[in-house]
């Protein structure tokens, strides 16, 4: 399996070490085709690209693709910010960027007290602290996954079930009925062996990314590689690998919408 773009990388922006240009030019020397740049959305507290940064990360990005050549996609790692499915990009951001992740994340500003609590605490809690989750948290936040991909034209949910607890294969069955990648995170332990079996039986599509803070790790798969040692995954179902690249949802809705 050799990568054919990185889509998740991260920097100063948000708490990330390389430059755009940095990380760019790191994935021309590995031979990648594209590399994504995905600062933290708005919304998080702690790490969120600022919106008066916005006009200066975009400019940014493109004066990396010129200096390299090769395609540098601005993009965020929004967060869901609640069971309603509300997330940081909103319409009027959209033709601004290329590539729409997103996941759940802990320090961010909850749509409701409610989101805060349960959604929020509820999940980091439960997952410090290693408890089993209730049922009415699982079918929270499986709603609050469900509702962003249907809300908005998400193109992958980040390292899906992360510190958080929800029905994976149910996330799936929607990120593959709206053409949503699963994205295989080589950052993060988040899908045991098991989950991800049942989740690749839904037939959802995946890409392979590093979720790299620091230079160094652009292009690094090797946690997903030895996972999928494990677990047998068709390359079919893997659209960043071996000279493909995925056909995102964010692209194609500004092609019919914007």
């Amino acid at each position: 399996m050799k990568l054919t773009a990185d889509y998740h990388t991260h920097t100063p922006y948000s708490h990330g070490k390389g430059t755009v240009l940095e990380n760019a030019t790191r994935a021309k020397e590995l031979g990648l085709l594209q590399i994504g740049i995905t600062d933290h959305g708005y919304s998080h507290m702690a790490f969120g690209i600022k919106r008066k940064e916005t006009p200066a990360f975009l400019k940014e990005c493109r004066e990396a693709e010129e200096k390299t050549g090769i395609r540098v996609l601005a993009g965020m790692e929004s967060n869901i910010r609640g069971r309603s499915g509300l997330a940081d990009l909103q319409e009027a951001d959209l033709a601004d960027f290329d590539l729409y992740l997103c996941g759940i994340h802990v320090v961010i500003w909850y749509e409701t007290a409610h989101d805060y609590f349960h959604l929020g605490m509820g999940n980091y809690w439960r997952s410090k602290l290693k408890l089993k989750p209730t049922d009415r948290l699982v079918r929270e936040t499986t709603q609050a996954y469900i509702r962003a991909v249907e809300r908005n034209p998400i193109d992958a949910i980040t390292h899906l079930n992360f510190m958080c607890f929800c029905d994976p294969v149910e996330v799936a069955k929607c990120c593959r009925d709206y053409g949503t990648y699963v994205e295989l995170n080589s950052k993060k332990h988040h899908l045991t062996d098991e989950q991800l079996a049942a989740v690749a039986a839904t037939g959802v599509k995946f890409i392979v990314d590093s979720d790299a803070h620091s230079v160094g790790r652009i292009g690094d798969t090797a946690l997903v590689d030895e996972q999928l040692a494990r677990v047998a995954i068709p390359h079919s179902q893997i659209d960043n690998i071996d000279g493909k690249l995925p056909v995102f949802r964010l692209a194609e809705y500004k092609k019919r919408k914007l």
